[in-house]
C-alpha cells in the first residue's frame, strides 16, 4: 500500500492547566456518537468518512479539527491510499487517554477515541498505586468523550479528583473561603458590572465591589466537598469488586469523609461554584468538584459522557523502573541517581562556547556500587519480546531504527561514566507469563561485552509490568549478573 502521511507535531492541550470556570465540564455530547478503541502502541484503527464524503476530499478538514487531541494523546493520523479507496487510520503511540474528534466538514464532535493499555487497565493501575500516582492521569481543556464514561474505570477520573479534593479541603481546614466586600481599593477582582450599576451613578467611585480569598472556614463549601466524596466513593464502591486500586481508594475516601463529620453533604450548583481567585490548589479542586456535580466519568446519569484525559505510559513506566531499580540498590547498599531529580545529568562541555546543541545527557537511573556503575534507561516498547518471538530480522524497518537508536544512547550514556566497569540496561516491559517464560529459556537478561580499555557491557532486560509478589526474588536474582564479578 502507498500513500502519504501527515505527522501531528507540537505540544497539545496542556494537561491540568484549564483556564475555565470551575463549573466547566466540557461541550455536551450527542448521545448516539461512535467511540473508537485501540490499544497503546497496537494495531491502527480505521476511521470511516462521513456519509457522503470520501477522505481524498475532507482529510484536511479532520486534520484540522482534531490536531490537538490527538497530538495530546500521541496518535498518528495517516491518509493512506489503497487500491480501491483512500483510507484513514489513527496509529497509537505510548499514551493511553480519552479524547474527543470532531467533524471534517462541522468541527463538531462526531465520535470518540479511547486508547487503553496494552496490560489492561488492572495493570495500570496497580503501577500507578505502586508508584505513588506519581504520573496521574491528566484531564484536557477538551469537550466531553462521548462513549468513553463506561469504557474507561470510574479510578481514572476518580485519582484526580480525589487527589485535588484532598487538597482543596486542606486548605479548607486552614480556614479558606472566598469573601465579596465592598473595598476602599481594589482587592482580588472586581466586579465591574456591579461597581458600574451601583456604584458610579452614586459618586461612590472609591468603593470597589471586590471577590477575593480570605482567611475563615466556609462551612457550605466544605458540604459541598463531602457530597463530592460519597459520590466518588459510590462509583468507587461500584466497581470494587473486580477492583482492588477502586477498593482502596474508596478506602482513602472513607478516611477524608471522617474529617467531615460537622457538615451535612451538600450538592453544588455549578453555577455556584465560586472562582479561584487565581489560587492554583483551590482552582483544581474547585474544578473537581464540578467534575463529580457534573458526573463526567463518575458512575452518575451522564456515565456515557467522559472528560477528556490523557496519561503518558512511558513516564509511568520510568517511575515504575526506578521504584524497582531503587529497591534493589537497597538490598545491595548500593546508591541511586535519577535524571528525574537531575542527579544523573552529565553535561557536555562545547567549545567554542555558544555553539551547542544538547547542554547534557540524561539517563534515567545510575547505580553505583564501589568503581561499578550501572546505568538503566527504561523503554516502554515491545522490543524484547519482539526479538525474543520473532529475531531481528522480523523487525520492521521502523522498529530496527528506534532499536539502534536506544542502543547508541545507551552506549553514549556508558562512555560518559566515570567507574572501572559500566553496564548499561535497557529495561523493557513484559506481562508476567512472557517473563517467566523468557526466564525459564535464559532471555528475561542477555548481556552484549563490548571491547576497549575499560569493562562496558551492554544488557537487555524484562522486568514485569506490576509488581508480582512470586516474581521479585527471582527477578532480583537474575539483576545480579548485571554486577561484574
Amino acid at each position: 500500500m502507498t500513500g502519504w502521511r501527515i505527522r501531528l507535531g507540537g505540544r497539545g492541550p496542556r494537561p491540568g492547566g484549564v483556564r475555565r470556570p470551575a463549573g466547566h465540564g466540557g461541550v455536551a455530547a450527542p448521545q448516539t456518537l461512535t467511540l473508537h478503541v485501540a490499544t497503546d502502541g497496537g494495531q491502527p484503527i480505521d476511521v470511516p468518512a462521513e456519509g457522503g464524503t470520501a477522505w481524498q476530499d475532507v482529510a484536511q478538514g479532520f486534520l484540522r479539527h482534531n490536531t490537538a487531541a490527538l497530538t495530546a494523546l500521541d496518535v498518528e493520523a495517516r491518509v493512506e491510499a489503497g487500491t480501491r479507496e483512500v483510507r484513514l487510520r489513527l496509529y497509537p503511540g505510548a499514551r493511553v487517554g480519552a479524547v474527543p474528534l470532531r467533524s471534517a466538514l462541522t468541527g463538531h464532535v462526531r465520535s470518540g477515541l479511547v486508547v487503553r493499555p496494552r496490560f489492561g487497565w488492572a495493570g495500570i493501575g496497580q503501577v500507578l498505586d505502586q508508584t505513588g500516582w506519581l504520573a496521574m492521569p491528566e484531564v484536557l481543556a477538551l469537550p466531553l468523550v462521548p462513549g468513553s464514561g463506561r469504557e474507561v474505570p470510574p479510578w481514572v477520573i476518580a485519582g484526580p479528583a480525589l487527589r485535588r479534593l484532598r487538597e482543596l479541603l486542606a486548605r479548607l481546614q486552614r480556614g479558606y473561603r472566598i469573601a465579596e466586600e465592598v473595598m476602599p481599593g481594589v482587592r482580588g477582582r472586581v466586579q465591574w458590572t456591579r461597581y458600574a450599576v451601583g456604584h458610579l451613578p452614586r459618586g461612590s467611585w472609591g468603593h470597589f465591589p471586590c471577590r477575593f480569598p480570605d482567611l475563615g472556614h466556609d462551612p457550605r463549601l466544605r458540604a459541598e466537598v463531602r457530597w463530592a466524596l460519597e459520590r466518588v466513593r459510590h462509583a468507587l464502591l461500584a466497581a470494587a469488586g473486580s477492583d482492588r486500586l477502586a477498593l482502596r481508594l474508596a478506602e482513602e475516601v472513607l478516611a477524608l469523609l471522617s474529617t467531615l463529620a460537622d457538615v451535612a453533604p451538600l450538592r453544588p450548583s455549578p453555577s455556584r461554584i465560586p472562582q479561584a481567585m487565581g489560587d492554583a490548589v483551590l482552582e483544581a479542586g474547585l474544578q473537581a468538584l464540578a467534575w463529580v456535580a457534573e458526573e463526567r466519568g463518575l458512575g452518575g446519569p451522564a456515565e456515557l459522557h467522559g472528560l477528556a484525559w490523557v496519561s503518558p505510559l512511558d513516564t509511568l513506566w520510568e517511575r515504575f523502573v526506578e521504584g524497582a531499580v531503587r529497591d534493589w540498590a537497597t538490598t545491595l547498599g548500593g546508591s541511586v541517581s535519577s535524571a528525574r531529580e537531575r542527579a544523573s545529568w552529565i553535561p557536555i562541555r562545547w567549545e567554542p562556547r555558544g555553539a551547542a546543541s544538547m547542554g547534557h545527557l540524561a539517563p534515567d537511573l545510575v547505580m553505583r556500587m564501589g568503581r561499578q556503575a550501572v546505568i538503566v534507561d527504561a523503554k516502554y516498547k515491545a522490543h524484547l519480546a519482539g526479538l525474543d518471538a520473532e529475531g531481528w530480522r522480523a523487525f520492521s524497518e521502523a522498529d530496527h531504527a528506534a532499536h539502534r537508536a536506544d542502543v547508541h544512547q545507551a552506549l553514549a550514556y556508558a562512555a560518559s561514566v566515570d567507574a572501572d566497569t559500566v553496564t548499561t540496561v535497557l529495561v523493557y516491559p513484559l506481562r508476567a507469563q512472557t517473563w517467566e517464560d523468557l526466564a525459564s529459556a535464559g532471555r528475561a537478561l542477555m548481556i552484549g561485552e563490548l571491547g576497549g580499555g575499560r569493562r562496558v557491557r551492554l544488557a537487555l532486560a524484562g522486568l514485569p509490568f506490576g509488581r508480582e509478589p512470586s516474581l521479585a526474588a527471582r527477578v532480583r536474582a537474575s539483576w545480579s549478573k548485571l554486577l561484574a564479578g
